[in-house]
């Protein structure tokens, strides 16, 4: 009866109830599934108060969304960051991406500001 019992709940049981993993939506950050009852949200690439269109959106985890807006002003990612590879390629994201890959699909805790960037939204150095 064990045997039968694990094969249940196998990724790719065809008697699993939920979405398959192919209907499920990859967060083009992290390169995590996004599962439909995790919080998640679009990033625009380039923010609309600097120009960005409704069009150029990227689904994410809320987390990574978070993580992207408590680094960085409006204007830095609008100016080098405006681009997935961008974001990943960055070192600060980069660890943060290291941290969260591990994590459960649906993950989320609250993202505090960096330390530079703190208050009036400026950046500290």
């Amino acid at each position: 009866m064990v045997g039968r019992r694990s094969l249940r709940w196998r990724d790719d049981d065809p008697d699993r109830q939920g979405p398959k993993p192919e209907n499920v939506p990859v967060c083009p950050l992290c390169e995590r599934p996004i599962p439909r009852h995790a919080r998640q949200s679009l990033h625009h690439l380039t923010p609309k108060m600097k120009g960005g269109t409704h069009g150029a959106t990227v689904q994410l985890h809320q987390i990574c969304h978070s993580a992207i807006h408590a680094r960085y002003t409006e204007a830095e990612i609008a100016r080098r960051l405006a681009d997935v590879e961008a974001l990943r390629a960055d070192p600060d994201i980069a660890r943060f991406l290291e941290w969260v890959r591990d994590k459960p699909d649906d993950f989320y805790v609250p993202t505090r500001r960096t330390r530079e960037r703190r208050g009036n939204g400026k950046v500290r150095r």
